[in-house]
C-alpha cells in the first residue's frame, strides 16, 4: 500500500496547472482521478453518492465489469473518475473535500476500463 501511495503521490507531482484551471499534463500524458489511499470508508461512500447522482455509475453494478464486491476503493475510485472525466477533466472536478487525487497511470483492470 505504501508503494501504491508513493506511486501516486509522484505521479501527482509530474502535473503543472495553468491560470484559469486548464490543466497541462506532461508529454500530453492523459489524466485519471482516483481515490487517495488515505480515504476513509466514509469519504469514499460520499465520493460514491456523489459522483453517482451526477454521472452514470451502472458500470460497476453487479455483473458489468467494474463490479468489484466489498472493494469501496475501487468503486470509489470509478466513480470520481466517471464524475471528472465528464466534468472535462479539470483539477477542481478531483477534489472530493481533498480525498481525489490526479494520476497519469491508467488505474484500469482486468475488463474494467478507465477512459
Amino acid at each position: 500500500m505504501a508503494k501504491v501511495a508513493a506511486a501516486l503521490s509522484l505521479s501527482f507531482l509530474i502535473f503543472s496547472f495553468i491560470p484559469g484551471g486548464t490543466l497541462m499534463m506532461v508529454n500530453g500524458q492523459k489524466s485519471w482521478c482516483v481515490a487517495k489511499p488515505s480515504s476513509d470508508q466514509a469519504t469514499l461512500l460520499a465520493n460514491i453518492n456523489f459522483a453517482c447522482s451526477q454521472v452514470d455509475c451502472r458500470v460497476m453494478q453487479k455483473g458489468c465489469p467494474c463490479f468489484s464486491p466489498d472493494n469501496l476503493m475501487n468503486h470509489a475510485s470509478i466513480a470520481m473518475n466517471l464524475y471528472y472525466q465528464a466534468k472535462g477533466r479539470n483539477k477542481w472536478n478531483c477534489d472530493f473535500r481533498g480525498s481525489g487525487l490526479i494520476v497519469i497511470t491508467n488505474p484500469s483492470y482486468a475488463d474494467c476500463i478507465y477512459d
